[in-house]
């Protein structure tokens, strides 16, 4: 029986496969390990194989790939409607290889190692800048034990604390400023390592053209331009810039029935690190705008009829969807550019 679509359920070890024929009968139901995937679907006719987009998802994707196979990279949430009966190995798997066949399905792109190895820069900048900030507020937070009030934010940190421990009239004992300063020197050590991690960023952000055209968009640095060209991937799996800012969540979230339309707030969905640097930036560009209202006419327009985190949204939600338009049809960014020249 040729196998024309095969499901995995991927795992750490042991890998559960799904097969099915061009008439839906099962055809391949076992258990492979990891040692063993290669060969296996090297000795197959090539075929459709659909896998969840979770941990090494990408990693196998581009194995099967390069053995001839067709891989469609799944969302969880769009597969947990095909599971039958209770979750377990088998049952995923069938799920897998019945959505994967859906003629309406959403696929994620697969990425290549230089995009995952971008991403993985941000990930992990994004981990020392948690351990950062909660580091500096734990300085902060003892301090306040012992009436030492400081302002929020890290600058106060790092320039106030070290002359506290210097001024020796400060009513501080001697083994509580030696404990600061330990403190102290991990927060710059992560400081440091921050740093570091965005100097690598930018260095693949100037070598990569794609990522330079988007920093051309008011509201999009060197970090949100490089982490958009990883993450989107292939900006063709998306129709329109709509569903870039439905994937981010920066679209109103719908409760509509009855032909009656309710927008509520955005929907929040996605990659949150994304949209964080997305709104992020646009709230420096609402302080460009605000200082000079030919920089951008229709933010200045914007911020005369709403608030100013609103407009920050929307200018979010602007800049994704000229992202998309820059990438799947390879322009170059224009500030006065307009539908209507272009239709004309």
């Amino acid at each position: 029986m040729k196998i024309t679509s095969i499901g995995i359920d991927l795992a750490k070890n042991v890998f559960q496969v799904h097969g099915v024929d061009e008439r839906g009968k099962i055809v391949l139901k076992k258990q492979v390990k990891r040692d063993q995937m290669a060969c296996f679907f090297a000795n197959l006719p090539p075929c459709l194989i659909g896998m969840e987009a979770c941990g090494s998802a990408h990693h196998w994707a581009r194995k099967l790939q390069d053995l001839g196979h067709t891989v469609r990279l799944i969302a969880p949430q769009f597969v947990k409607p095909y599971v039958k009966t209770n979750k377990n190995d088998v049952a995923d798997a069938e799920a897998i290889c019945e959505a994967v066949t859906r003629p309406n399905m959403r696929f994620v792109p697969v990425k290549s190692l230089e995009q995952q190895a971008v991403l993985s820069l941000h990930r992990v900048r994004q981990g020392f800048v948690k351990a950062r900030t909660a580091q500096a507020n734990q300085i902060r937070g003892l301090l306040g034990e012992f009436g030492v009030i400081m302002p929020q934010g890290i600058t106060s940190v790092r320039k106030r604390v070290p002359e506290l421990l210097d001024n020796e009239s400060s009513e501080l004992s001697a083994g509580l400023r030696h404990l600061m300063a330990r403190l102290v020197d991990h927060f710059r050590e992560l400081d440091r390592q921050v740093g570091e991690l965005e100097a690598q960023i930018k260095t693949w952000h100037r070598s990569s053209e794609l990522s330079q055209k988007l920093e051309k968009i008011p509201g999009i640095g060197a970090l949100g331009a490089s982490a958009l060209v990883a993450s989107i991937a292939d900006a063709k799996s998306f129709e329109n810039g709509r569903q870039v800012a439905a994937w981010l969540g920066l679209v109103p979230r719908q409760n509509s029935s009855g032909g009656k339309a309710t927008l509520l707030g955005i929907s929040k969905r996605g990659d949150t690190y994304l949209r964080t640097l997305l709104i992020h930036g646009a709230r420096s560009a609402i302080v460009a705008a605000q200082r000079n209202a030919r920089v951008n006419p229709w933010l200045a327009g914007l911020l005369q009829r709403r608030n100013p985190n609103i407009a920050a949204v929307a200018l979010a939600n602007k800049n994704a969807r000229t992202v998309w338009a820059l990438l799947a049809h390879d322009r170059e960014f224009r500030s006065d550019y307009s539908p209507s020249q272009a239709a004309g």
